[in-house]
């Protein structure tokens, strides 16, 4: 079975930001054409990132797929990790404030930034 690899930005139980890989099947269509199941969507936002942009600590109000259109973009963690993402690559962003929590940037969160000499170009698909 062909599968797509899911990059899911997540709460852990520590409370802290990480990544893992999941996979999707893609059981649906045809062999030239591999579908996933249909997934939900609630709407989608684009947004463009000016060369220099970089976030504090925060996180994912609501779930929601990050797609890269154009220019670069790093995901920064608490433990001093990070991933960089280009054009045509994603994650699912669904590292949200565990319940009853309040935010504490010292533990909560990522920062993400714009790399590169080209402005950041986004899609936002809400789950």
């Amino acid at each position: 079975m062909t599968t797509f690899t899911k990059v899911t930005l997540f709460t852990d139980v520590d409370g802290r930001a990480k990544f893992r890989e999941e996979f999707i099947e893609l059981s649906d269509g045809s062999p030239q054409a591999r579908l996933s199941p249909l997934l939900p969507a609630s709407g989608c936002q684009f947004r463009q990132s000016p060369v220099g942009f970089r976030s504090q600590f925060h996180c994912t109000t609501d779930p929601q797929w990050l797609i890269v259109l154009a220019g670069e973009m790093e995901i920064g963690l608490q433990d001093g990790s990070s991933r960089v993402f280009r054009a045509g690559d994603h994650f699912y962003s669904a590292d949200v404030l565990p319940e009853g929590a309040v935010f504490d940037p010292a533990v909560h969160g990522h920062w993400s930034r714009q790399c590169g000499d080209q402005p950041l170009v986004t899609v936002f698909v809400k789950a």
